[in-house]
C-alpha cells in the first residue's frame, strides 16, 4: 500500500467529493480515482459509494479512515524518533498552553531546560484548552499544560500544581457597591473565553445551577490575561487566575470580585498522549513539571 494513496483517501473521505479533493490536493480526478482503485484492489473491497452527486465511506471504508490516521501518526512519530537518535540531537518540544502559563510557568521551566541542553528547541502553541487537547490527539503537539483533563484511553495526566479562577473588574466598577451576591454579576457583560474552554463551561454551569441566567458575553476571547486594558477601562466584567491579577503584566488596575460561588477550585496538568514518542528533552520537561512544577512558578 501507497501512502500517498492512504492520504488521498483521507482528503477525499473527508471532502466526500473527488472534484474538490482534487483541487486541495492539486491532482487531477482520474488520478484520484486510480489512486483509490488501487487502495480497492488492496483490501479486496469498495471503500465509496455513491450518495447523490456526492460520494460517502463504505463501513470497510469508514474503518480504513479510523486507522488511518492512526498509521500516518504512528510513521511521523517514528520518523522525529529516527532523526533523533541518527543525529543524537535531544530534539524539540512542541507544548501548548495558555498565555497564562506561557507567562507565569515557562521561563523558568524553559531556563532550567536550556541549562540543560543549550541547543534544545521549542514549538510553543498558545491558544485554549479545548483546541490545545484536539492538536494533542492529532499528535501535533507533545503535550499541553491546561486545567487538569481526566485520563483516557488516549491521554494521561499529572497534576502540577492548584490555582482558582477568580471574578474581576475595574476597582470602579459599580458591582463593588452591591451586596456582592451571585445575581448581582448578572447586570453586567462579560469579556469570556469560547464556549468550549473549561473555564467557561465551569462559569456557565455555576450560572446555571443558581438559577441564573447565563453570563451575556459582549467581548468572547481566546486570550483574557492579554486583556487587561480593555477590562480595567469598561464595566465589563472577566474570570481569569487569581495569580494572574497579583502577578500578571499590566494587572495592577484590575480588582477581584470577591463571592465565593463564582470561585473555580481547579489543579492544573500536564497531558500527554498515551504511548506517544516523546524526544529526550519532552521527556525531561515532563518529569519536571510532574516533579517539580510549582517550582517553576512566577510566584514561587
Amino acid at each position: 500500500m501507497d501512502l500517498r494513496d492512504l492520504t488521498y483517501f483521507e482528503t477525499i473521505a473527508e471532502l466526500g467529493h473527488l472534484g474538490r479533493a482534487a483541487e486541495k490536493l492539486n491532482r487531477s480526478q482520474p488520478a484520484l480515482t486510480k489512486s483509490i482503485q488501487r487502495l480497492e484492489e488492496s483490501f479486496g473491497t469498495r471503500l465509496f459509494q455513491r450518495d447523490g452527486r456526492r460520494i460517502k465511506l463504505t463501513p470497510v471504508g469508514e474503518l480504513l479512515k479510523a486507522r488511518g490516521k492512526e498509521l500516518q501518526l504512528s510513521i511521523a512519530q517514528t520518523q522525529r524518533e529516527v532523526r533523533d537518535f541518527a543525529s543524537g540531537l535531544v530534539g524539540t518540544i512542541r507544548v501548548g498552553c495558555a498565555a497564562t502559563m506561557a507567562e507565569h510557568l515557562l521561563p523558568k521551566l524553559t531556563q532550567a531546560l536550556l541549562q540543560r541542553a543549550p541547543d534544545l528547541t521549542f514549538k510553543l502553541v498558545i491558544g485554549q484548552d479545548d483546541l490545545q487537547r484536539e492538536a494533542l490527539n492529532e499528535g501535533q503537539l507533545d503535550m499541553i499544560i491546561c486545567s487538569l483533563i481526566p485520563d483516557s484511553e488516549q491521554l494521561i495526566s499529572f497534576p502540577v500544581f492548584d490555582d482558582e479562577l477568580v471574578v474581576i473588574a475595574s476597582p470602579q466598577h459599580p458591582v463593588f457597591d452591591s451586596a456582592l451576591q451571585m445575581r448581582d454579576l448578572c447586570d453586567y457583560r462579560w469579556v469570556l473565553p469560547p464556549i468550549g474552554v473549561s473555564s467557561r463551561k465551569w462559569l456557565d454551569a455555576t450560572f446555571a445551577a443558581h438559577n441564573l441566567p447565563l453570563p451575556v458575553v459582549q467581548i468572547e476571547a481566546n486570550s483574557i490575561s492579554l486583556l487587561p486594558g480593555l477590562i480595567a477601562q469598561s464595566h465589563l466584567l472577566s474570570f481569569i487566575a487569581r495569580e494572574s491579577v497579583e502577578y500578571g503584566h499590566n494587572m495592577q488596575h484590575l480588582r477581584v470580585v470577591p463571592i465565593s460561588e463564582a470561585t473555580m477550585k481547579r489543579t492544573v496538568g500536564v497531558t500527554v498522549r498515551r504511548g506517544a514518542y516523546q524526544t529526550p528533552a519532552a521527556q525531561d520537561m515532563l518529569a519536571l513539571l510532574r516533579d517539580h512544577g510549582r517550582d517553576f512558578l512566577s510566584w514561587a
